[in-house]
């Protein structure tokens, strides 16, 4: 069985992804549905209520069917606007207050943009939509665009269409075909809508041979010229999918076959954007480098960091990453601007984590097989993507502290090689980096960028991660430390690249966050660390991650702490001052943050 069987909604979002701004949108009435902007249909009825009333009969519980038996007819909107109005400016006054927001409409939050309308706009904001055509003769979609930063080409009569943009040239081009409800010249009844003018025409032909079609809130039953126009496009190029709810009527299943057209079921129009535009959205920020790529960057870093004559050569290799970084972030998807939600945070995770993975996986390298020299790349690297991060100050606090994830990531790949090697004083040394600030003083790394000192680490916002809370009848669970099991699991995917084939995987992490801790703490002297544990059971505050709650790995790091060679190795790194006695301090404040960590 296909991985897309029964699944045309992720099939469609992959096609809109790979071929960006090749499909053109056609939607209808059922878009602004759930706006309170009734279709045409619920005009019809309430028309003939109102014309109804104003006679003197008596309130119907089924107006379609009274009116049945009044006329011997069927309910018809464009015989009914026909009969109520002659010229096409009074049919605008009337289908002006079933469109038009009133204060009450407002206050209730209808006849606005939708969530629909609103995924719409984001998915032309990003170009994946550059062409929409429309039956809808109200502004939602418009004052969507608008909202989101797109000033939209919109063509609503002949006459705008001579003066418009071309289309090629529009980065958002919408043809409204039956008119603009302000307009005096919207098309309604059944005459005006038997045919389209012959520039219309070209338009649409045009339209649906070089653009893939997504079709939604349109029966296919009504709009004869449309109709027509689809029928006879020939659309040889890129695929129509076709939404509903519910059954197909007999005028979208003839244009459905003619077109070869996949259907996909949906439960509303807002429902369906809102999936697809997310959906898209995380193609995007998933999306990797080609991994023959990376392998390739990483061959070549093992290479040149193993012989100091390449040393020009992996700085300017290193460099040129770097600015492929600089510019990866650079995109309207991470803006610090726009409102909270969980499948965003993940959606900007795993963006970050894309753009920086060829680059960690360098640092890593660096950190395993390097001299020493290679120190100053990582640190200068690690400060501009810092200054970088920083030089955005307004925002949504959480999307400020994503934007120095990848300098967490490449300090946390470096230092994951440096452990595997042993290299203890350049790991030190990293952890002890200065890190500039504006208008305050600098911080280390370890205080800085590692775990609770990370302004990204927030409240309890990687429990967002995918699969970090379990929910059962009786109980939710979150994660203890929802930042250091993801970054483990980042890691447990990178490491192979420069750690190789470890004993233990996730002992190597354990002393990389041991150790980060221990450098977090150094904050501190040891006098005053002495006095704040003196009294019973209290604790400093101490950047713990993993370590605090799995026993195997707290254990052994211990038992190496207090009474082996690797104790006298980190004390002549730097680690803990130097001192022994700081070193079984911090052993003390450990054990009391694991133990408050078991109760909560």
């Amino acid at each position: 069985m296909s991985i897309l069987a029964g699944d045309p909604l992720t099939q469609l979002a992959f096609s809109m992804f790979e071929n960006k701004g090749v499909y053109a949108l056609l939607l209808g009435s059922g878009l602004s549905r759930t706006a309170g902007v009734p279709t045409g249909w619920e005009i019809t009825l309430d028309l003939v209520r109102r014309i109804a009333l104003a006679k003197g009969i008596e309130n119907q519980a089924d107006w379609a069917e009274w009116y049945r038996k009044e006329t011997g007819g069927e309910p018809d909107y464009s015989a009914l606007l026909a009969e109520l109005a002659i010229f096409p400016a009074e049919r605008r006054s009337i289908l002006h207050s079933y469109i038009e927001p009133d204060e009450e409409d407002r206050a209730e939050g209808k006849k606005l943009p939708t969530a629909a309308h609103h995924a719409v706009a984001k998915l032309v904001r990003d170009g994946y939509v550059r062409v929409i055509v429309t039956t809808n003769f109200d502004r939602l979609l418009e004052n969507a665009l608008r909202e989101a930063g797109v000033e939209p080409t919109v063509v609503s009569s002949p006459d705008t269409l001579l003066g418009a943009e071309p289309i090629t040239h529009s980065s958002c081009y919408v043809l409204k075909l039956h008119g603009d409800y302000k307009d005096a010249r919207i098309l309604n009844t059944d005459e005006e809508l038997s045919t389209y003018p012959e520039s219309y025409n070209a338009l649409l032909d045009r339209i649906f041979d070089e653009h893939g079609l997504v079709v939604c809130g349109w029966s296919g039953e009504w709009d004869h010229a449309l109709r027509a126009a689809m029928l006879r496009a020939p659309n040889r190029r890129y695929p129509t999918f076709w939404t509903a709810r519910g059954k197909m009527g007999a005028g979208a299943e003839a244009i459905i076959d003619q077109r070869r057209a996949v259907s996909i079921s949906i439960p509303d129009a807002d429902g369906f954007f809102t999936t697809l535009s997310e959906r898209v959205t995380t193609l995007g920020a998933t999306q990797k480098q080609n991994p023959l790529t990376i392998d390739l960057l990483i061959g070549s870093v093992k290479r040149y960091v193993a012989k100091p004559e390449f040393r020009i050569r992996l700085d300017e290799l290193l460099t040129q990453e770097v600015n492929k970084l600089f510019d990866s972030l650079d995109v309207p998807e991470l803006s610090p601007q726009g409102g909270w939600s969980g499948e965003e945070f993940r959606q900007r995770v795993a963006r970050y984590e894309a753009a920086t993975e060829s680059l960690a996986k360098s640092f890593g390298v660096l950190g395993r097989w390097g001299d020493g020299s290679e120190l100053v790349i990582v640190a200068e690297t690690i400060r501009a993507m810092v200054v970088r991060a920083n030089k955005e100050g307004s925002g949504l606090t959480a999307w400020l502290g994503l934007r120095t994830y990848p300098a967490v990531l490449m300090m946390t790949a470096y230092g994951l090689g440096l452990v595997r090697s042993e290299r203890w004083k350049p790991l030190h040394d990293l952890f002890s980096l200065q890190i500039a600030r504006e208008d305050r003083e600098p911080k280390r790394v370890a205080n800085y960028l590692f775990l609770w000192g990370w302004k990204g680490s927030g409240d309890d916002i990687w429990n967002n991660i995918a699969g970090f809370i379990t929910t059962t009848p009786n109980n939710t669970t979150k994660r203890r430390t929802p930042l250091s099991d993801h970054l483990y699991d980042v890691f447990k995917d990178w490491g192979p690249s420069f750690i190789g084939v470890a004993a233990d995987d996730q002992l190597l992490f354990d002393w990389f966050e041991a150790l980060g801790g221990l450098a977090h703490l150094e904050e501190n002297s040891e006098e005053s660390l002495k006095e704040q544990l003196s009294r019973h059971d209290n604790k400093v505050r101490m950047s713990t991650g993993r370590l605090g709650w799995r026993s195997e790995g707290l254990r052994p790091i211990e038992h190496d702490l207090k009474s082996t060679e690797r104790r006298t190795a980190l004390l002549q790194a730097g680690f803990a001052h130097g001192s022994a006695s700081y070193l079984d301090l911090y052993l003390e404040n450990l054990r009391r943050i694991a133990s408050w960590m078991e109760w909560h």
